[in-house]
């Protein structure tokens, strides 16, 4: 599942320390303190190496990481944090995804695939920012083209200056009505490409891959490019013609070579889930099919070429973050090779009622503010008392030691629970100030708290 990441930071990557690195974790992630230095570190040293002599840089491995810990502990949003903050080409896999079919799973390829596609899609919306203005100004000359067409060409015996001058006079007086939208309403009439290609797709046993050849090559007579006559306003038109000019002006094969690069030595790629595919040497029945995954994954990890539409991809240099929650299997059950390619091991902690009331209210997108913000665009003002965001954290803690202990996803459940009439009644509404305070929190909650059965379903 690719994880796209729009987000840029104001401070240079490579110019964070690991300290400074660890910081911008904390606006997002409560606690985890060792695993935030290992990550921090990890990045680091990846700046390092960038800076060394290509022989030396080439034998030095990425040190990849295995994070130990209960769901809803912030093992997923760490990596994907780190990744923002680096801007490097992210994704997120489950281990279990290739063996959920029983001994057919994906292709533990793909992760690599779906990583070089992601990077193809940062670097193009690099390049497409690049181009931006030079693509809005060729656009807007070929609707002004459009709008008004240019004069026949004159005669060789005949003075064309007087009417080129008027024809030019014309275009800039049209041009301004242009960008001050008092043309918004015109309509033209452009040729407009139809994209109309079929699809073409393998299945092999229960997976769809997708068909690395690229047909329009080898048969170019039959996928030529057919367009029709469209009629629409000039705002439509516009913004069709930007985006046609931005495709001609970026160069496809360089931004593939690019994204190739970027890729081999930034991506990191997040393998959740790794504990359901550890299982006991000699185990019969479904252990046999988690080992041969293992023994999939093991060469991507140790170093491999990867083909992809876009050429041979090596994953030498990736960065491997793997997760699990271990508590049926250990980290020892998994093969020996593999648990070698993860030298670094941080526990993540479980979560207490002192890091919900932090979770609650101190990070950039904390839950409060999200749910603030939400009854805000009803025109409700809502308050949180500090009682109040206390008992929620105390509700919390108090389900997930009776129940399933599922980490901060439990502060989801009990956070809509709570807020759900004035979610429901919000636009009703007469008074629009709603404080939220311990006594409201216990109505709502206590009763369910209370009966485990309960809990257990509704929370």
């Amino acid at each position: 599942m690719p994880i796209y990441l729009p987000e840029a930071t104001r401070t240079a990557a490579d110019t964070l320390t690991p300290r400074q690195i660890v910081a911008e974790l904390d606006k997002f992630v409560i606690g985890q303190n060792a695993a935030k230095r290992a990550v921090a570190i990890a990045l680091r040293n990846r700046m390092r190496r960038q800076k060394l002599a290509p022989e030396l840089a080439e034998e030095i491995a990425p040190k990849n990481i295995l994070m130990i810990g209960p769901t809803g502990v912030g093992k997923t949003e760490i990596a994907r944090r780190l990744a923002r903050l680096a801007q490097s080409p992210f994704i997120k896999v489950e281990a279990s995804k290739f063996t959920e079919v029983g001994y057919v799973g994906r292709d533990v390829e793909s992760m690599v695939r779906d990583l070089v596609e992601l990077g193809v899609d940062m670097v193009r919306g690099e390049r497409l920012e690049e181009v931006h203005a030079k693509a809005g100004q060729n656009a807007e000359e070929r609707l002004l083209d459009l709008l008004l067409p240019p004069p026949r060409p004159t005669a060789p015996d005949e003075d064309g200056a007087a009417p080129q001058n008027q024809v030019q006079q014309t275009r800039e007086r049209f041009r301004e009505q242009l960008r001050a939208g008092r043309l918004d309403t015109r309509i033209v009439e452009m040729d407009v490409r139809e994209k109309s290609f079929p699809s073409f797709e393998i299945i092999a046993g229960s997976s769809i891959e997708e068909v690395d050849v690229n047909l329009k090559d080898m048969m170019p007579g039959l996928f030529q490019s057919k367009t029709k006559k469209r009629r629409m306003k000039v705002p439509e038109a516009l913004e069709y013609l930007t985006q046609d000019e931005e495709q001609k002006l970026i160069d496809m094969d360089s931004v593939a070579r690019t994204a190739v690069e970027r890729v081999e030595q930034a991506g990191i790629i997040f393998v959740d889930e790794i504990d359901k595919i550890a299982g006991r040497e000699g185990a019969q029945g479904p252990d046999v099919s988690r080992e041969g995954v293992q023994r999939d994954i093991l060469p991507i990890v140790e170093g491999t070429n990867v083909n992809t539409k876009y050429g041979m991809v090596r994953t030498d240099h990736i960065l491997f973050i793997a997760a699990g929650a271990f508590h049926v299997s250990k980290p020892s059950d998994l093969i020996p090779e593999l648990q070698g390619r993860f030298p670094i091991r941080v526990e993540l902690e479980a979560l207490g009622k002192e890091e919900f009331i932090r979770i609650l209210t101190e990070p950039r997108s904390a839950l409060v503010k999200q749910y603030m913000a939400l009854m805000e665009t009803e025109g409700i003002e809502l308050t949180f008392t500090a009682g109040a965001i206390e008992r929620i954290a105390d509700f919390a803690t108090q389900v997930n030691e009776r129940t399933e202990n599922i980490g901060a996803r439990r502060l989801h459940t009990v956070m809509e629970k709570l807020l759900d009439e004035i979610s429901f009644e919000g636009p009703d509404l007469v008074e629009k100030i709603v404080t939220i305070d311990e006594a409201y929190v216990t109505k709502m909650l206590a009763d369910i708290v209370k009966n485990e059965d309960l809990s257990r379903y509704i929370l």
